[in-house]
């Protein structure tokens, strides 16, 4: 029975920080993207994301992104620079092709800063892909 169980690997999709000016705020913000780099669409998407480093935990966040075309992004949320030093793990969920997909990304702890960043799919800019 558990060999009829389908388990689809989700593939093209990403989660990337950026490190982005804020017009608003006159300074740099980390920003947390979920990248689409399919050709399709992917519906209901939804990120949870939590940061925990021993005994200190963040609160849990639940983000609706809704759908996000192909080859498109949506920001999920800005990271404070307090909680980079932390693991921080968003687990997303989305349908496509008639199917839910979902996968974890980790940003290990301290791995969000300038010195890893590489050029990023979709967003044209460089970031940090979580793996």
């Amino acid at each position: 029975m558990k060999k009829d169980i389908e388990i689809p690997i989700a593939e093209q999709v990403y989660v990337a920080v950026i490190h982005e000016w804020n017009e608003e705020f006159l300074e740099k913000n980390w920003n947390v993207y979920l990248i689409n780099d399919r050709e399709n669409t992917i519906e209901a998407a939804i990120a949870v994301s939590k940061g925990y480093e021993g005994d200190r935990k963040t609160s849990t966040m639940r983000h609706g992104l809704g759908d996000i075309k192909g080859k498109d992004f949506k920001k999920i949320e800005e990271l404070q620079e307090d909680i980079l030093a932390f693991t921080n793990e968003f687990f997303v969920t989305f349908f496509a092709d008639n199917k839910l997909y979902e996968k974890r990304f980790i940003f290990e702890k301290n791995s969000i800063n300038e010195a890893n960043f590489r050029p990023l799919p979709v967003l044209e800019q460089e970031g940090i892909l979580a793996v």
